[in-house]
């Protein structure tokens, strides 16, 4: 089947790249010459692990080409997909501007019935709305699908070839057929393609991850109980866990969620529920936890310096909001930073992925490590701050030689305590018992 993807991003790239793999002819599309030259030239703009394989496979046979003109992708498509971004605004609604911005150009330009799919993240009615765009510029017969994506980045590419469900919300029995025969070599194994209307379909996807942002909440208001009565909060994790009706997943507590998806997501659940006259309390309570717990590990840190941060100097493991990407957007080492540079502390940073994205955004406000145990040389205290496995078992001795206190403030719970008081440290984590 002829594919186009309009937008390049994590979606679009992951989708398209994913599409080319069962054999399709995918066309992505993006108005940035720069991004387009690079991934013609097979020069992947995002990091996602697996991904460049597949990238550099359909590109050599032909089956994903990249283009910025927009009637050349969609000349031949029968499906296009629309993955572009949805920002929050200045209120926290989502910003529709770029999907409707599409919507109108390629109605403009269709000669014959097209799937023209959302899928972006975007607030019940979208489909209403970029229908209404399309009808108001062109006569031309089509259909809108509201197809909401659930990809994790780092492991973006599993979730695509092999998807939990597939959600497609059309009303359109043409539409259903052709989304159907698209989707059906990634279920065969029986997970379902489930097809519902299109507002139901944009709302699974709000739903999904503003509970999935709940349960994270949740858990780390368990671990900060925890530290006051004594608990510790992996025993707790694995008590509720092994519930079926609660499950295992989502119950890490740390210092909070970042990323693209959580944070906006939320926030315009929320504003819709508002612009509805709907007060949506447990999610205005999860906003307010999630700003509070990416800056408890400060908090720690303030209360064991008692003479103030000033001066101090911050060794950091992690940038990124989460291991296997390079994503730093809402990323709670962005917040952390800030308030280690206000009270005048130094920060050296290593981050696997997440340093070159930091940069831009930062500059010189810190410094950059090239490995993790450089990153060590004299600081007062190591913060962990992203679960990337190659933090996970790293030489204790080692690091005591190069820090110049045995100090950690791991904000993921990384190491075992009983280690930690063998080794000598003072080590502070999340929602479990201090050491030293």
């Amino acid at each position: 089947m002829k594919i186009a993807v309009v937008g390049t991003g994590y979606v679009g790239l992951v989708t398209g790249t994913c599409l080319a793999e069962t054999g399709n002819q995918v066309i992505c599309v993006d108005i940035n010459e720069q991004k387009v030259k690079m991934m013609q030239a097979g020069q992947l703009p995002i990091y996602e692990p697996g991904l460049e394989v597949l990238f550099n496979r359909n590109i050599n046979e032909s089956r994903l080409l990249f283009t910025t003109n927009l009637a050349e992708a969609i000349a031949e498509a029968k499906i296009i997909f629309l993955a572009l971004p949805t920002p929050p605004g200045g209120d926290g609604s989502a910003d529709l501007s770029y999907v409707l911005g599409a919507a109108k150009d390629i109605a403009g330009l269709i000669t014959d019935y097209k799937v023209i799919v959302t899928k972006s993240t975007v607030p019940v009615g979208t489909a209403d709305k970029v229908t209404a765009v399309l009808k108001a510029n062109t006569t031309v017969e089509f259909a809108v699908v509201s197809n909401p994506e659930f990809l994790r980045e780092g492991v973006a590419v599993d979730d695509f070839m092999k998807p939990d469900r597939v959600v497609v919300g059309t009303m359109d029995e043409r539409a259903r057929k052709l989304m159907g025969e698209l989707y059906g070599p990634y279920v065969r194994q029986g997970n379902p393609i489930i097809f519902m209307d299109e507002r139901s379909a944009e709302l699974t996807k709000y739903a999904a991850n503003s509970f999935l942002a709940t349960k994270i909440s949740f858990m780390n208001e368990v671990a900060n109980l925890c530290e006051l009565v004594g608990a510790d909060v992996d025993m707790v994790r694995r008590g509720i866990g092994s519930d079926d009706r609660i499950g295992k997943r989502f119950l890490f507590s740390g210092i909070g969620y970042g990323g693209s998806c959580f944070p906006k997501d939320v926030q315009a659940l929320e504003k819709s529920a508002a612009e509805n006259k709907y007060n949506f309390k447990i999610l205005n309570a999860v906003m307010d936890v999630n700003q509070i717990q990416k800056k408890v590990l400060v908090e720690k840190m303030r209360g064991y310096y008692k003479e103030g941060l000033k001066g101090k100097k911050f060794a950091m493991w992690g940038l990124a909001f989460k291991p296997d990407t390079d994503d730093i957007r809402e990323a709670p080492a962005l917040y952390i930073i800030e308030e280690l540079l206000k009270d005048g502390a130094t920060v050296v940073a290593f981050d696997p992925e997440g340093m070159p994205n930091v940069k831009k955004l930062l500059g010189d406000k810190i410094t950059y490590a090239e490995n993790r145990y450089d990153a060590l040389n004299g600081a007062d205290a190591l913060l962990v701050v992203t679960e990337w496995p190659v933090f996970r078992t790293p030489d204790f001795d080692f690091m005591k030689e190069k820090l110049k206190a045995p100090v950690i403030f791991d904000g993921r719970n990384l190491y075992d305590l009983e280690r930690m008081k063998e080794y000598g440290f003072y080590y502070n984590s999340i929602g479990r018992k201090v050491i030293g």
